[in-house]
């Protein structure tokens, strides 16, 4: 390969994490200042969880943020399709070709003695991973369970010894043995791959030269290198990029901090601050410039020049380039089009008119009614819960069960948010007005004000749970022994709230 090709790839499974935005800007920007090609790609491989609204919002925040591509699902180009779902018979024919070759094979263990095994490992200290009992059936007994059309997956073989030595453009070489490998499972029992093998085939056919991505995938490489090696390609380089970090230098994780680019998109944070931060958070201009676009980081940029060191995704820095952003970048005329792009619009304010068309008696009214729709998290303290049936850590159980729950809604409508605000209030045995009227404030921030079905229904997923984090934070939180075992009351009642 002699041109210099990236790409992103993100799963259509949740909302458009600034994680995703994170490592798109630094392939971005590699490929520009090489004179290459970003492209993007959708691996969308586990249908249970994809959703074509997830997908459209991924594609949305990233071209908010100017994070474009030049192949895709939305535009086409020579290496398509870019969405791996449609991609289902090449992977097929990669998968067989390994299981002809002898690098792969076909294993019916159930779920059930897979549990077994990994209960015996923990029991045993021993490390968790598949056995080989598959790979050594007798090679009549396998197609004897394959023309009965038994349930199966195809594996990987690893070697069972040496080392696995990766050449990491960040990093240097990074060894790991290969014992500690998993006879990682290509394709599933429907007939779709995972991850590693699509990624394999999908970067090999799409030429992608330069493979940058979080840390947290050095230690699954080898399983790729292998494929590479099995398929006789030639790996692509590899760039591990340091992972966001909380303040507690914990992973960036939405449990702790808001992840979601469109909660900053609905905060009012413009879109040149936002990837201007994210490039901050790895990398420092030679001028030591921190305002800065992205042809600016293209212009000047050096990979050596990333910084390995866990990045704080700190909001109130964020929050502070946004502000130098707004008062130094920006004409008052320039300000006044962003407010309009972001929420002072006719296609915005349009869907809040019948919420205020049956409470206000004034054009004066309407404002206070609907302020809250146009801030950030409203302004609350604990005191604004005083007077409810709901109180201390009962309260905060509660709107902790309703945001995980809400969490989990792939379909994000009135309807959907009722029921799941119900089914909470139904498990932990209470009435709907007393579950609904500490949300309220939560939401808006006042105890009267427009219907908060329809405000949730109208803030979206990530403004809405936001603000519930932001009430839970003001409330004082769960400490972390409440929190688990709240989260294993959840795990317990998944399935019944639903």
């Amino acid at each position: 390969m002699t041109k210099i090709r990236t790409r992103i790839a993100p799963s259509p499974t949740g909302d458009p994490h600034v994680g995703t935005a994170y490592i798109a800007l630094f392939n971005k920007v590699f490929a520009q200042s090489q004179g290459g090609e970003f492209i993007l790609r959708i691996e969308d491989t586990d249908q249970a969880r994809s959703t074509s609204e997830s997908e459209q919002a991924i594609l949305d925040s990233l071209k908010w943020l100017g994070l474009n591509w030049s192949e895709g699902p939305d535009i086409g180009g020579e290496y398509g399709p870019y969405r791996q779902s449609d991609r289902k018979d090449i992977y097929q024919k990669y998968t067989q070709q390994l299981v002809d070759e002898g690098h792969a094979f076909p294993c019916f263990c159930t779920s059930e003695r897979l549990d077994e095994l990994r209960e015996e490992q923990r029991v045993a200290g021993a490390d968790i991973g598949y056995d080989g009992h598959c790979m050594h059936l007798d090679a009549a007994e396998v197609q004897a369970k394959l023309a009965a059309n038994e349930s199966h997956v195809i594996r990987m073989k690893v070697p069972e010894e040496g080392v696995c030595e990766i050449n990491d453009l960040l990093r240097g070489k990074v060894e790991i043995e290969w014992k500690q490998i998993d006879m990682q499972v290509l394709m599933k029992s429907d007939g779709l791959p995972t991850y590693h093998l699509a990624s394999v085939v999908d970067d090999h056919l799409m030429e992608i030269s330069h493979i940058m991505r979080g840390e947290e995938w050095i230690s699954s490489t080898p399983k790729q290198i292998a494929l590479y090696q099995y398929f006789n390609w030639q790996p692509p380089v590899y760039a591990h990029l340091p992972l966001l970090r909380n303040a507690d230098k914990s992973k960036l994780s939405k449990r702790k901090n808001p992840t979601s680019i469109t909660y900053y998109r609905e905060l009012g944070i413009l879109p040149e601050a936002l990837v201007n931060f994210l490039g901050m958070m790895g990398w420092t201009q030679p001028d030591g410039a921190e305002v800065f676009t992205v042809d600016d980081m293209a212009a000047t940029f050096d990979i050596s020049r990333i910084s390995l060191g866990g990045p704080v995704f700190d909001q109130e820095k964020l929050n502070w380039l946004n502000g130098k952003y707004l008062r130094e970048m920006h004409t008052p005329e320039q300000l006044l089009q962003k407010l309009v792009a972001w929420k002072f619009n006719a296609e915005f304010a349009t869907q809040l008119m019948p919420l205020a068309q049956t409470r206000a008696d004034t054009l004066g009214d309407i404002a206070p009614l609907l302020s809250f729709f146009f801030a950030g998290n409203p302004a609350i303290t604990e005191a604004s819960f005083d007077g409810f049936k709901l109180e201390g850590d009962e309260l905060k159980r509660v709107l902790q069960l309703i945001l995980w729950k809400l969490e989990t809604q792939r379909h994000w409508g009135k309807d959907n948010i009722f029921a799941d605000v119900k089914a909470v209030a139904e498990h932990c045995e209470l009435k709907f007005k007393d579950v609904n009227a500490p949300l309220f404030v939560a939401i808006t921030g006042s105890t009267a004000s427009v219907s908060v079905m329809d405000a949730m229904a109208i803030l979206g997923p990530d403004m809405t749970r936001g603000r519930i984090r932001h009430a839970l934070t003001i409330l004082g939180g769960l400490g972390k022994k409440k929190l688990k075992s709240l989260e294993k009351e959840f795990r317990q009642i998944a399935t019944f709230l639903d």
